[in-house]
């Protein structure tokens, strides 16, 4: 007797994040929103916060305890210029930043 093992369908298991990690938003370039997905490897206190291209400050998408997993936020641009934005992410010790575009 032969046993033979066939897969049958392809099913999106949840894993634990290994790593912080700060993914590219999309779309980019955007109007008027974008996702940002980010994931946190241990429980930390997490700060998503977005800045105009000379550095101010423009908005806070997070800053809260947060447990280990994967998390999506969306950015809301309505009354927001074109042009060039920053967005960064510390959580624990784990820092990065990336650009993203909102075309009018």
């Amino acid at each position: 007797m032969y046993k033979q093992n066939v897969i049958t369908s392809i099913e999106d298991e949840e894993t634990i994040p290994m790593e912080f990690k700060l993914e590219q938003n999309y779309p980019n370039p955007f109007n008027p929103s974008t996702v940002i997905r980010f994931a946190i490897s241990e429980k930390s206190n997490v700060v998503l916060k977005v800045y105009d291209i000379l550095g101010s400050e423009v908005a806070t998408l997070v800053n809260k305890d947060m447990d280990i997993g994967r998390y999506e936020v969306e950015f809301r641009a309505d009354n927001y210029s074109s042009g060039i934005y920053i967005y960064r992410l510390s959580a624990g010790n784990f820092i990065s930043t990336k650009k993203m575009i909102l075309l009018r």
